[in-house]
C-alpha cells in the first residue's frame, strides 16, 4: 500500500483545510495522525473503509471530520475550527488487520499544517 497525502498549508486560527490521502492499495482501515515540533506522533482520527466508521482523538473531537471515497481509495481529513496548536505535520497510514489508534503498516510522507495566531 502506497499512500499520498496533500492539502496542508498555512492558514489562520479558526479557519480551516482539508487533507487528502491517495491510496494505492487496499487496507482495513485508515488513519491521521499528526506530530508537532519537538513533540510525539500523535493519533487523530481513523476510519473503516467498510461502513464508514470513525474514531477522534479527544483533542480534535467536533472539529475534525475524517471520511472516505471508496471509489477513489482517498481518505480525507476535514479540519475545522483550527487553532495554533494543531500546528504539526500530518500524515495519513493504512491497517491491514482491525482498526486501531496505533500499529498502523503502511505510512505516508506527510503534509505540513501551520495554523497562525
Amino acid at each position: 500500500v502506497q499512500l499520498q497525502a496533500s492539502g496542508g498549508g498555512l492558514v489562520q486560527a479558526g479557519g480551516y483545510l482539508r487533507l487528502s490521502c491517495d491510496a494505492s492499495g487496499r487496507s482495513y482501515a485508515m488513519g491521521w495522525f499528526r506530530q508537532a515540533p519537538g513533540k510525539e506522533r500523535e493519533f487523530a482520527a481513523a476510519i473503516r473503509w467498510s461502513g464508514g466508521s470513525t474514531y477522534y482523538s479527544d483533542t480534535v473531537k467536533g472539529r475534525f471530520t475524517i471520511s472516505r471515497d471508496n471509489a477513489k481509495n482517498t481518505v480525507y481529513l476535514q479540519m475545522n475550527s483550527l487553532k495554533p496548536e494543531d500546528t504539526a505535520v500530518y500524515y495519513c497510514a493504512a491497517r491491514v488487520f482491525g482498526i486501531s489508534k496505533n500499529d498502523y503498516d503502511y505510512w505516508g510522507h506527510g503534509t505540513l499544517v501551520t495554523v497562525s495566531s
